[in-house]
């Protein structure tokens, strides 16, 4: 199959060598045409140069035989009836009478006649003009003839003149087609070579076509073309990472909320197997298994509720329910209660009445798991700072790498697993949500090894 290159230069080849000849058969027949026209127009003017002092001459057969040695054409001198009077290349004794022919019969009507045939007497193509005139008071026919092949000789000489010229314009054309069949494979060449770099992902990939306007236009397409790719790509690898994101956060969640669940799940299946195969256990043993089964249920009943509360939040599913309330008391009501469960932690609180708006429940919740979180991941004292309308919560625990800072808000998300937070990492999402929700936002300042400061203003919180 020919290339597309090859089929244009067929095409141009052909279409050119075809337009060559019809030029050559057309210039062939006018030339000839025109040649012809010459001869016979400058027999004419010899024929008149004749007459001038024609009726001087005595003896026209001398006459007519040097003036064919001169100008190598055939005179031929004939009277009104159509006897030859004189004859320059042949017998006149010999010779028909011409009153019949064609070009003496036409002289009678016009000044000059003239036909190409052939003639019998010498066996030759010739091209005869005629001319009537008187001589000695006579009317005679003065005839000149040249031979057709003379005239041809010429006409081929002329032409083979022209034949070169042609051939050197068909060699010239043979090599522009050349180089432009060149330049068109240096343009394809270039756009294939970039597809090829395309097809291989290779977008920063060069194209470089110098020769035609076509395919620069396609080249400019190409580009266009392929930034799109190139950007649909991007958003391919992206919606591929966050995929893989979606499935590895997944994983984690599921990871997350097994090992939440294994501990208290084993231990109420633990207890309840007991209790099978032992039905003479003691009775307070009994109860206390049982109060373990029910405090472990209740234990998976809060984490469900909390993850439950933690999607509504997130999704805004949950109505704000505001009230008027002293954020220090609240506080003061908070640590209390943590108290009690950490019996050997001091919790210090330090500030003033603050007196704000907001849904009392909501920010609770917010503040337990801010101290709580301190709590657990510090041995010594945490404390609780309400200044400048903001609320913070200060810890001198392990705290927080740099690179985990903008993280451990995310759901689900735990630092180094299984040792900075062995929970479902819900937590400080939760407090997020709580405080997106009232206009505000979680603050976290650490320094790792030393500890943690997390904060949140209310100023958008204060009673108006």
């Amino acid at each position: 199959m020919l290339k597309i290159h090859q089929v244009f230069i067929a095409k141009f080849l052909l279409l050119f060598i075809g337009a060559l000849l019809i030029s050559s058969i057309i210039s062939y027949t006018t030339l000839k045409s025109i040649i012809i026209s010459n001869y016979t127009t400058h027999l004419q003017n010899s024929i008149k140069l004749l007459s001038i002092g024609l009726s001087k001459i005595d003896n026209l057969d001398k006459h007519a035989q040097k003036i064919s040695e001169e100008t190598n054409m055939r005179l031929t001198i004939i009277n009104g009836k159509g006897l030859v009077m004189a004859e320059s290349n042949a017998d006149k004794t010999t010779m028909e009478n011409h009153s019949s022919r064609y070009e003496i019969m036409q002289a009678d009507n016009q000044e000059f006649s003239h036909v190409i045939r052939h003639s019998e007497t010498l066996n030759v193509d010739f091209l005869y003009v005629v001319k009537k005139m008187s001589y000695n008071s006579e009317i005679i026919y003065v005839r000149l003839a040249i031979s057709l092949e003379q005239i041809m000789n010429d006409f081929y000489l002329l032409w083979m003149k022209l034949f070169f010229v042609f051939l050197l314009i068909l060699l010239l054309a043979l090599y522009a087609s050349k180089k432009m069949s060149e330049r068109i494979v240096y343009d394809i060449v270039q756009i294939t070579n970039y597809l090829d770099a395309i097809s291989n992902k290779t977008y920063r990939a060069t194209i470089k076509t110098k020769y035609f306007y076509e395919f620069l236009q396609i080249s400019l397409l190409l580009k266009n073309l392929v930034k799109k790719l190139h950007h649909r790509d991007k958003q391919k690898r992206k919606y591929t990472a966050k995929l893989r994101l979606i499935n590895r956060q997944r994983n984690e969640i599921l990871s997350a909320i097994s090992h939440e669940f294994k501990n208290p799940v084993a231990a109420i299946m633990g207890y309840a197997q007991t209790l099978r195969q032992d039905p003479n256990l003691d009775s307070k043993i009994r109860d206390k298994f049982l109060e373990k089964i029910n405090s472990n249920g209740e234990k998976i009943s809060k984490m469900l509720d909390r993850l439950a509360l933690t999607v509504k939040l997130e999704n805004s599913d949950i109505e704000i329910k505001e009230t008027t309330f002293n954020l220090k008391l609240l506080c003061e009501e908070v640590i209390a209660n943590l108290s009690s469960k950490y019996k050997s932690r001091k919790i210090t609180l330090e500030g003033e009445d603050c007196m704000v708006r907001a849904d009392k429940t909501m920010l609770e919740l917010a503040l337990i798991n801010l101290i709580d979180n301190a709590l657990k991941y510090s041995e010594d004292d945490v404390e609780v700072l309400l200044k400048n309308n903001t609320v913070y919560v200060k810890d001198s625990g392990i705290g927080i790498k740099e690179k985990y800072l903008d993280k451990v808000t995310s759901k689900f998300y735990r630092v180094e697993k299984n040792s900075w937070d062995n929970s479902m990492g819900i937590g400080l999402a939760m407090v997020s949500y709580i405080l997106k929700a009232h206009k505000t936002a979680l603050s976290i300042k650490s320094v790792y090894s030393e500890g943690s400061v997390f904060s949140f203003g209310v100023e958008n919180l204060l009673k108006k």
